[in-house]
Order: structure tokens, then C-alpha cells, then sequence
């Protein structure tokens, strides 16, 4: 399998208060540290980070792809599409990040690669909620995608009843990740003290 990765940051971060690609995390900034960890999991020229139309990034390496949402606010999928259109045939799948989680562990990937299967998606599940963005998509999920962005049908939920999807319990991705830190995204200002303090900073 040709693994690939979608790293989207086009949020409005509202509850951080600003923009989280660009927040400091020890000597790098958010965004640097989740690509150079997905990176370790992925080759950089098989990653695209998907902004919103305007948003400024800090430097990443050159041989990550930038694409922008066609239309801003509308979720995971448009990134989601975003980035499989700039990946194009060129990979099987990719496994989907938000810019916010620095204490991602790349055995988390690496894991959920090989939970795939013969899936379209391999998705963690913490009881009734899902992770989409901690998920492996099949590139082959990208016309399921844009039908229901044109039908207004925004939430990767309809995505896992259209396509086959594996559920993984958050139970099972402990022996790779023990504190399930991958999943922990920061959103509001205590959240990011947390993981600073988590991460020795």
C-alpha cells in the first residue's frame, strides 16, 4: 500500500482564540511538529496540508503539498476532498489529521494503515462517537466525498454509512498509543497549557 496523509488546519479556532497551525509547541510551531510525526509514518511527498482560501502557514518542508478549501466552513470533508484531488492517483489511502494534536503518536498511524484492510475506511470509535480525524481513507472514497458535499450532507457520519467502513475501538489502539494521545486535539487555551506541560515545554 501507498500510504498518504491530509493534514487539515482550515478551522476556525474560535475556542483556542487564535490561529493553531501557527501556536508555538517547544521549538516548532503546531502544524511543523504533526507533519515532521506524520512524517515519520508517511513519505513528505505523499502529505498535503489543506488551509482554509487565505490562511498564512508557517514553513514546512517543500515537498509537502499545500491545497486550499474550494469553500470555506464546511468542514472535514471539504479538506477531505481538498487534499485527495491534490494527492490524486498517486497514493491508496490516506490517513486524516487535524493541525492540533502534538502529541500524536506515529505507531497510531502506522496501526490504523494496517487495520485498513480491504475497508474504504478504518475509523476509531469511543462508543457512539467517531474520530474522523484520526481515520484512514481509501483515495477511492473521494466520489462518496463530493456527492455529499453537493448534497449540503456535511458530516463524516454519512460518509462511514456510505462506504465500508471498520470501527475501531479506542480500547484497541492502547497497545500503540497507551494514553490515547493521538486523539487529544487542543481547542481551548487550557487544553494547549495541558499538552505543553505533557510534552516537557
Amino acid at each position: 500500500m501507498i500510504p498518504g496523509a491530509i493534514i487539515l488546519c482550515g478551522g476556525k479556532s474560535t475556542r483556542m482564540g487564535r490561529d493553531k497551525a501557527t501556536l508555538p509547541f517547544g521549538p516548532e510551531c503546531m502544524l511543523q511538529r504533526v507533519v515532521r510525526l506524520v512524517g515519520e509514518v508517511v513519505p513528505l511527498q505523499n502529505m498535503v496540508v489543506v488551509a482554509a482560501p487565505h490562511q498564512p502557514l508557517p514553513e514546512i518542508p517543500a515537498a509537502v503539498q499545500v491545497a486550499r478549501d474550494e469553500r470555506q466552513d464546511r468542514g472535514p470533508l471539504e479538506g477531505l476532498a481538498a487534499g485527495l484531488r491534490q494527492l490524486g492517483g498517486r497514493i491508496d489511502a490516506v490517513y486524516v489529521t487535524s493541525c492540533d494534536v502534538p502529541l500524536l503518536v506515529p505507531d497510531f498511524v502506522r496501526r490504523l494503515f494496517e487495520l485498513l484492510g480491504d475497508y474504504d475506511i478504518a475509523v476509531p470509535r469511543d462508543a457512539e462517537f467517531h474520530h474522523p480525524l484520526a481515520a484512514v481513507y481509501r483515495a477511492s472514497v473521494l466520489s462518496h466525498v463530493e456527492r455529499l458535499l453537493a448534497q449540503n450532507q456535511l458530516r463524516p457520519r454519512m460518509l462511514f454509512n456510505a462506504t465500508s467502513t471498520r470501527e475501531v475501538p479506542v480500547e484497541d489502539l492502547r497497545s500503540v498509543d497507551p494514553n490515547l494521545s493521538t486523539l487529544e486535539n487542543l481547542n481551548r487555551p487550557e487544553d494547549y497549557a495541558k499538552a505543553l506541560a505533557f510534552a516537557g515545554f
